[in-house]
């Protein structure tokens, strides 16, 4: 678990995508099109919490355009065709001036390990695979692509609010 205080420190915070943003299904239609579901109410956690500074990335092995398509609706950067998400990690929190002691990733499967074991807030959806468990600090109690990042965003958000009102 992820104290209050451990969550007023973090400046930044990496998704993956499929599995996280998404349910980890893809639908495909007879011309090769992909598409996935994403929760809507996903935008106004995030939204939230960039309003109170903090820096949100989406971080993806993928490329793919539905990724870019959901960045773009979400206003959010993201870093497609990554294969070490722990180094690219590392690579923003000096871009951004921001320790990784300030950092957290919420990811669902192994291709996230190194992100997870690079940051200093590792958390997994619901629905992770087992591989990742003994490196997540935290998982949430709603499944990838079904309130998983809200769940995330609105833990550090009341957080935040909690300590501006004390």
């Amino acid at each position: 678990m992820i104290s209050k205080d451990e969550l007023n420190n973090i400046k930044l915070v990496c998704f993956d995508f499929d599995g996280v943003f998404t349910n980890n299904f893809v639908y495909v239609d007879q011309n090769g099109i992909e598409s996935v579901r994403c929760l809507r109410s996903d935008g106004t956690g995030i939204e939230r919490i960039k309003r109170m500074g903090i820096a949100i990335y989406i971080i993806s092995s993928e490329e793919n355009p539905v990724v870019t398509t959901r960045a773009k609706k979400l206003n959010l950067p993201v870093m497609q065709g990554v294969l070490d998400k722990g180094s690219a990690i590392e690579a923003l929190c000096i871009e951004l001036n921001i320790s990784i002691s300030q950092s957290m990733f919420v990811g669902n499967d192994i291709n996230d390990i190194a992100a997870l074991k690079s940051v200093k807030y590792p958390v997994g959806v619901a629905d992770s695979f087992p591989e990742i468990e003994r490196y997540i600090v935290h998982k949430t109690s709603k499944k990838g692509g079904e309130g998983a990042v809200r769940e995330v965003c609105d833990m550090i958000y009341f957080a935040i609010q909690e300590k501006d009102i004390s």
